[in-house]
């Protein structure tokens, strides 16, 4: 895996000591930035982005909802038109 760069908003930090929620969010935040830099390390393009190396397009996301220690996280997770962008985090657990 590689590293990701993760940029967490300063409208976020002061409700992580003070919001009931605040970790929730933060985790939700670093969530969805992880699979937006996942698809498009897949993808070999960033959104938007004309490249030689792209070898397929985002067909927009969907909605999931995890539950977490820390309250129910909200995933925007990247769908790709050929179906091939494999997200293990949005998976139902298997019985």
């Amino acid at each position: 895996m590689a590293g990701y760069e993760v940029n967490v908003g300063a409208s976020l930090l002061p409700g992580l000591l003070g919001g009931q929620d605040g970790l929730a969010k933060l985790v939700e935040t670093v969530l969805n930035q992880i699979l937006q830099a996942q698809v498009s390390e897949a993808l070999g393009a960033e959104r938007h982005e004309r490249s030689e190396d792209r070898v397929g397009y985002r067909n927009g996301s969907r909605i999931r909802t995890l539950y977490t220690r820390v309250g129910p996280v909200t995933l925007q997770v990247p769908q790709t038109r050929d179906g091939g962008f494999p997200s293990h985090a949005s998976e139902s657990p298997k019985a």
